[in-house]
């Protein structure tokens, strides 16, 4: 690795490390933050669509995640995941986010936002089991913004972002256990919402 006076670092940034690269970062490598960035884009993307059913408002909420971890990047130990420090920013601007639209809501009256769902045929099936396959996953990204936020949580950060319990345990500031039993929690309670609908 060779650096420059501006702070840039010349070389295949790909091959770093999360921390090197935070370290980078920190020592003003605009392209190491770049590197980060498209390294968990679409995770953090995933994480907070899933999170609040509004796939334009995501976008917005991953640049403020991304602009809010370059302001603390001092604050992350690189010998930690960088994912798991980043998706418990994303999941802070997502909960500011729902109490903004909370509080627009109760001064305007505003309609409830409908969740847009992105729809990814799979060729491998038929058109009519794919068809249905998506109502269904429709109808779910549309309920899992409905549960309460303690439940809602830990499912997106399992059953959508693929972290483990442990690791989701971390990110919310909870006990495993506590993980378990609201992931249970959610899934039972979108089951009672997917069959009222």
């Amino acid at each position: 690795m060779t650096g420059n006076v501006t702070g840039e670092v010349t070389g295949d940034l790909a091959k770093y490390s999360d921390g090197e690269l935070a370290t980078l970062a920190l020592d003003r490598s605009s392209a190491a933050y770049a590197m980060l960035m498209r390294r968990h884009e679409a995770r953090i993307y995933r994480l907070i669509r899933s999170h609040i059913g509004n796939n334009d408002e995501a976008l917005d909420l991953v640049q403020e995640s991304f602009v809010a971890a370059w302001l603390a990047l001092k604050s992350y130990d690189p010998a930690r995941p960088f994912g798991t420090w980043l998706a418990r920013i994303a999941i802070n601007k997502s909960r500011d986010w729902g109490r903004r639209r909370a509080v627009r809501k109760f001064f305007t009256f505003a309609a409830p936002l409908d969740g847009d769902v992105l729809e990814i045929p799979d060729d491998a099936i038929g058109p009519d089991v794919a068809a249905d396959d998506r109502q269904r996953m429709a109808a779910a990204a549309r309920a899992i913004p409905q549960l309460p936020t303690q439940l809602k949580e830990p499912l997106i950060l399992c059953a959508v972002d693929g972290l483990s319990q442990a690791d989701a345990a971390t990110v919310l500031g909870i006990s495993e256990k506590a993980v378990e039993t609201r992931i249970r929690r959610a899934r039972a309670r979108l089951t009672e919402i997917l069959g009222n609908a």
